[in-house]
This record gives structure tokens, sequence and C-alpha cells, in this order.
């Protein structure tokens, strides 16, 4: 099998609408989230609700989160962030134009990891063919 890296580097961050936290302090550390409303992601393959992953100095730490709304949806998540509902964990890539434009806060940074990103495992063979070798070169330039 081979291979291809078709993004860059990836990480999920924490985010929150400045009015939610013009109510409550921004959490220093993820611990903190317990004192917090949360909007949980809920794993389809699972059922289960999806445990916040951060890491800072090689520890690494999960924190299962609470609050009042829980979707399985990442784009649901993100509008009930953006409304002020309370923290969110999402991908920072959906969430780089709401940093930007001032409609959510990133809290947290220092512990959120940067993990490989995506990419696309095929069988290794001498001769691609023309349509999946301009499949992989989009992709690869898409990233």
């Amino acid at each position: 099998m081979i291979a291809a890296r078709i993004s860059g580097d990836q990480r999920m961050v924490a985010v929150g609408a400045p009015k939610y936290f013009e109510k409550r302090k921004a959490p220093a550390s993820p611990l903190d989230l317990t004192g917090h409303d949360c909007i949980n992601l809920r794993l389809p393959t699972k059922g289960g609700l999806y445990a916040w992953e951060f890491e800072k100095d090689g520890q690494n730490v999960n924190v299962r989160v609470d609050g009042q709304m829980t979707s399985n949806g990442i784009h649901q998540i993100l509008q009930m962030a953006r409304d002020g509902y309370g923290i969110a964990f999402l991908p920072e890539g959906l969430v780089l134009a709401d940093l930007r434009d001032g409609r959510l806060d990133q809290v947290l940074g220092d512990y959120c990891p940067y993990y490989p990103g995506y990419h696309l495992y095929y069988p290794s063979r001498r001769q691609p063919s023309a349509a999946f070798s301009i499949v992989l070169a989009a992709l690869r330039e898409r990233a």
C-alpha cells in the first residue's frame, strides 16, 4: 500500500462566541471545561459522546464535557457555538473564518496539538490509471 498525503496537518480547537465569554471566564486548562456549557458531539458509529482530546508537554488529557446541547453534525455544533450556547471542539479549518472575523474566540490553544493530516491509501501499482493520477494530483493541489 502507498500512502499519499492529501492535506496539511490538522487540529481540533476549542471555541466559543464572545457573548458566551462575556458571562464566563475563559477556561485556563482542559479540566476547567467541566464548569462550562460545552456542546457535545455524538459519535454516530458508537452512539457515545466524544471525549475532547488535549495534550501539552507530552501529557494527554481527555475530558468528557457537559452541556445542554448535543449534535451528531459539526456544522450544527458550529452554529450553536456562534449563537453563544457554549464552547465547541471543532476542526480548526472549519472555524478559521469565524476566528478571523471575531464571531468566535479560541481558548486552550496551547492544549490543542496538531496531528498528521489526511492520507489517501492505495495499492502499489507500477502504472496507475490516468483518471486516478488526475484525482490524486487534484487532492494534493487542494491541500
